[in-house]
């Protein structure tokens, strides 16, 4: 059974950090690209980061400079450090984990979401 857990959200004032947690079981985490993503009431979730099995990233223009994803393939976690927030960033976050087999096969699996309110 595959899980992924969220946690790390919450309420934070404008200019402020936070770093969200995903934690990840019954996959074989180190072979999947982890990503975060966000979804504001009322839009579409987007892609906000997202890190490769080999440790390459791409970033959301939006928040290209100030979040960070990692990954730590020891204890099956991804990272997403986010610093001088905005209250546009406020939205549910969600963790994925995708892989390609083949062309066409895919595997995508996904978290809870945990809530970020950015707001004074």
């Amino acid at each position: 059974q595959v899980q992924l857990v969220e946690s790390g959200g919450g309420l934070v004032q404008p200019g402020g950090s936070l770093r969200l947690s995903c934690a990840a079981s019954g996959i074989i985490f180190g072979i999947y690209t982890m990503g975060w993503y966000r979804q504001a009431p009322g839009k579409q979730r987007e892609l906000v980061a997202a890190i490769t099995s080999g440790g390459s990233t791409n970033y959301a223009d939006s928040v290209k400079g100030r979040f960070t994803i990692s990954r730590d393939n020891a204890k099956n976690t991804v990272y997403l450090q986010m610093n001088s927030l905005k209250p546009e960033d406020t939205a549910v976050y969600y963790c994925n984990a995708h892989k390609t087999v083949v062309a066409g096969v895919t595997y995508d699996y996904w978290g809870q979401g945990t809530q970020v309110t950015v707001s004074s």
